[in-house]
């Protein structure tokens, strides 16, 4: 499979100012794959998705970022999950109709969380209330409020592709900025989501910037996967007590371990457990 999700960084050098432009189809289309959601609810996932890859080029270490949306509304949660390598899988939960219009109408009263997990370090999360009425202003709002930072996000999906703009003032650099980030913020308002749908990065750039000197970084591929396998399954099995699971096997016949993120239920049964107790006992003997 060849995957054109892509990635983009890049920094005018004339601003202090940083920016990053992102596509996604086929890791949109498998992250909404094995799933019944509603066009309202595949919209959102995608723009979640969107935002969140443009999170994952800020990670200056090996680790992962998700970020949630959690609410008391028929929406009940979204959450996108992807680490520094840009792989990226996500999921929803809903009850009964997610209504069309603003946030608050989506998910009721509810909050933004950002949690950064390092492979090595302390965990960081920050929360915002999702007081605005599109994503993109909260996540605006959680820039501003978290870093102190000029922030401008622009998100669209449409169920088959989704896309994301991003635009931050950066710390004070050794730059002579004679290009404001106000000016910057207005040429890319002017961009239109068909154009972001479908133009190549290039073009898209050049449209909006071509009177700016504008520095690209390399690319970086964006990719799908929900990290479950019937290994890993099994794996958590181990963890749980032999007797409990005899029960479960004895009552329901198998015991099953479902993967909301694919949507992929792995079975055992009353052989799969026993195997799962010789393995320990092979490893306590080696030990």
């Amino acid at each position: 499979m060849t995957y054109t999700d892509q990635l983009q960084r890049y920094l005018f050098d004339k601003a202090d100012v940083r920016g990053e432009l992102v596509q996604l189809e086929q890791s949109y289309q498998q992250i909404l794959a094995n799933h019944d959601y509603p066009a309202v609810v595949q919209r959102l996932l995608g723009e979640l998705q969107a935002a969140t890859a443009m999170l994952t080029a800020t990670l200056k270490f090996e680790g992962e970022i998700t970020v949630q949306m959690q609410g008391d509304g028929p929406l009940k949660l979204a959450v996108i999950n992807g680490n520094h390598q840009h792989i990226m899988r996500g999921v929803a939960r809903f009850e009964g109709e997610v209504p069309e219009g603003d946030l608050q109408a989506q998910l009721g009263k509810a909050h933004l969380v950002i949690t950064i997990t390092p492979t090595n370090g302390e965990r960081y999360q920050g929360i915002v209330s999702l007081d605005k009425p599109t994503l993109a202003g909260n996540i605006e709002q959680y820039f501003n409020q978290s870093e102190q930072l000029n922030t401008r996000i622009w998100l669209h999906a449409n169920g088959e592709k989704a896309v994301g703009m991003l635009l931050q003032q950066m710390p004070a650099s050794n730059i002579i900025a004679t290009v404001s980030f106000e000016h910057l913020e207005a040429l890319t308002d002017t961009i239109k989501p068909e154009e972001l749908y479908n133009l190549p990065f290039t073009e898209v750039l050049y449209r909006l910037y071509h009177e700016e000197s504008v520095q690209m970084f390399d690319g970086h591929q964006v990719t799908f996967s929900c990290g479950c396998s019937r290994e890993r399954s099994l794996a958590a099995l181990a963890t749980v007590g032999r007797d409990e699971l005899d029960s479960i096997i004895a009552e329901q016949g198998s015991v099953q371990m479902h993967c909301d993120y694919c949507n992929t239920t792995y079975k055992f049964d009353a052989i799969d457990v026993a195997a799962i107790g010789q393995t320990q006992a092979g490893n306590d003997t080696q030990h």
